[in-house]
């Protein structure tokens, strides 16, 4: 179709467009006579079942505790120097005490330089950094928030879960605050690999759906009682497969108290570098931690600890393998590690000891990681 501009071609041309358009969409007019139409009359629905009435009072109990957690990142404006706090991803929370204390996962928070924190009510405050220790993606923020709004999570135990258990997840999954969803326990003691490659383990694993945004909520029981942190997801499409894991109550009560009380978790320490797996394997010594470097004045030296080292005309000189800490055998860097993240530092520990073909106990007083 060609347009004419001109003030008597276009009038011309526009009166047979209105004609041409009018007689392509001609339709024939039917009249008939409708029924009259009036709304449905509702069906009763009865009483709610027992399940759901605890579904719901259980979300209204626990619902105000958790928090929406939004990290910030630093962007400068394109056209000046003004350098301004944007949002860089969301997460979820939990208020830990009524002094503001508001636990989450380490990765939430992990590449951003602030936090808000929106409470239940839709209040929002800006958060600080308390403390975190990444080996179990725990960290601790603060907000300045009247008490009134800031109830505390009901606290529960996860040593006596079972696979089966009923269990709920409340979070901000792709940003959506105060969702609830429901599972069970799908299995126990399963292991993860935090976000600083150390392993996380006795997690609970549950099919409750956790997607991205989930992080750092409560997984209660049907109690309404936190028996876990919702941590990660097993899933190729990065969307909930019905596979989640929850980091166990029982670690964050241990680990969230220090955090608050000395911004940092210090691990108890023997002072020790150990051998590389090929290394240890290398050496063709009993599965354990093979000591390859001990600090001086460190409690393993003042335990009488030696190190695998070249002798004078480049042997290898038996060192010691450390294979159990208080008869709890240990079968590599990792496992000791773990063991000492239960203990405190000032501790006495009786460790095995394996040298050049012999056992021998040794104790020795744990001290505090830098």
């Amino acid at each position: 179709m060609k347009f004419l501009f001109t003030p008597n071609k276009l009038t011309v041309a526009a009166a047979a467009l209105v004609g041409a358009a009018a007689a392509f969409f001609a339709v024939p007019t039917l009249v008939q006579s409708r029924p009259e139409a009036a709304p449905r009359v509702v069906t009763p629905r009865g009483p709610l079942g027992a399940d759901e009435v605890a579904n719901i009072e259980l979300f209204r109990k626990a619902s105000p505790s958790v928090v929406h957690i939004t990290s910030l990142a630093a962007q400068r404006d394109l056209f000046s120097m003004n350098v301004q706090q944007v949002p860089s991803g969301t997460g979820t929370g939990f208020v830990w005490d009524d002094r503001g204390h508001i636990v989450t996962n380490f990765h939430v928070i992990q590449a951003a330089n602030g936090a808000k924190v929106t409470l239940a009510d839709q209040s929002s405050y800006d958060a600080t950094l308390v403390g975190a220790f990444p080996d179990r993606d725990l960290a601790v923020l603060r907000i300045e928030a009247p008490q009134q709004k800031l109830p505390p999570i009901a606290i529960g135990t996860s040593r006596d879960l079972l696979v089966g258990q009923r269990v709920y997840a409340i979070g901000n999954p792709f940003g959506l605050d105060q969702t609830l969803t429901t599972g069970i326990i799908s299995a126990l003691n399963r292991e993860i690999e935090s976000f600083n490659q150390r392993t996380i383990r006795g997690v609970i694993q549950t099919d409750a759906a956790i997607n991205p945004g989930n992080s750092g909520g409560p997984l209660l029981d049907s109690a309404g009682r936190m028996v876990g942190i919702n941590t990660q997801i097993a899933s190729p499409s990065g969307a909930s497969a019905g596979i989640g894991f929850a980091i166990p109550v029982d670690e964050v009560n241990r680990i969230v108290p220090r955090l608050i009380r000395e911004g940092r978790f210090a691990r108890p320490t023997l002072g020790i570098s150990a051998a590389p797996p090929a290394l240890a394997e290398a050496l063709k010594v009993p599965r354990g931690v093979v000591l390859v470097q001990v600090r001086p004045n460190s409690p393993a030296a003042r335990a009488g600890l030696q190190a695998f080292h070249r002798g004078s005309r480049g042997e290898v000189v038996s060192g010691d393998v450390i294979t159990a800490i208080n008869d709890e055998p240990v079968a590599d860097l990792d496992d000791m590690l773990g063991q000492l993240e239960s203990r405190s530092p000032g501790e006495s520990v009786t460790l095995t000891v394996w040298r050049a073909g012999k056992s021998r106990k040794q104790a020795a007083v744990l001290g505090a990681s830098e």
